[in-house]
């Protein structure tokens, strides 16, 4: 039997691709999730019985966002004081996508960006620890690393206009959720202005 996270890791990657795609099959869905038919059917009738969605079309995409957003366990992560963080994000080769607060902000422009977060690939940590150590001080700060359980959450990212790239739509409000207080809120807007056109109450 798979252990919990993984079980959990397959259920969010079902759904953050329902809701960036659309017109899926339930085949191509398990395809592209990496996950087996029957798990996927089998997932997607909890969905259809939530009345969330309707085979593989979202049609109450503010209760999936917050449905994910309790499946999700926080990506841990490592914090840094970093003087002019968005010129290294700019030069560095490291795969990175932003999220949370400067995510927010070159989306929607509702949050200050406060804090920069950016999800990092697991084998490039030690890499992207030294180069931040060596351009500023390891510890609480003004930037953060994070490290999800499952690399898909770098699926569906985007490039802003100044050539960073975020984190999809969908993953980018469950962040903001999970993050709460003021990102919350942002999240909500996010919601209404990107999935209103959708929602079936």
């Amino acid at each position: 039997m798979l252990p919990i996270y993984m079980r959990g890791n397959k259920k969010q990657r079902i759904i953050r691709i329902l809701l960036n795609r659309k017109s899926l099959t339930k085949y191509r869905l398990a395809k592209l999730a990496e996950t087996s038919f029957p798990w996927t059917h089998e997932f997607l009738k909890q969905l259809e019985n939530k009345k969330l969605i309707k085979g593989t079309e979202v049609i109450k995409p503010k209760e999936l966002l917050y449905l994910w957003s309790k499946l999700r366990k926080k990506p841990i992560y490592r914090e840094y004081m970093i003087r002019e963080p968005l010129e290294l994000l700019k030069i560095t080769q490291l795969k990175f996508a932003l999220t949370t607060y400067l995510g927010e902000n070159l989306t929607q422009s509702h949050l200050f960006p406060l804090r920069i977060d950016i999800y990092i690939q697991k084998q490039d940590l030690e890499k992207w620890h030294k180069m931040l150590s060596g351009k500023g001080f390891y510890g609480k700060g003004n930037f953060r690393i994070l490290i999800d359980e499952d690399e898909h959450v770098f699926d569906f990212t985007k490039k802003t206009g100044i050539g960073l790239s975020v984190v999809s739509m969908p993953q980018l409000i469950v962040d903001l959720i999970q993050e709460g207080g003021p990102c919350e809120e942002a999240a909500e807007l996010l919601i209404k202005r990107y999935f209103e056109n959708v929602q079936k109450l």
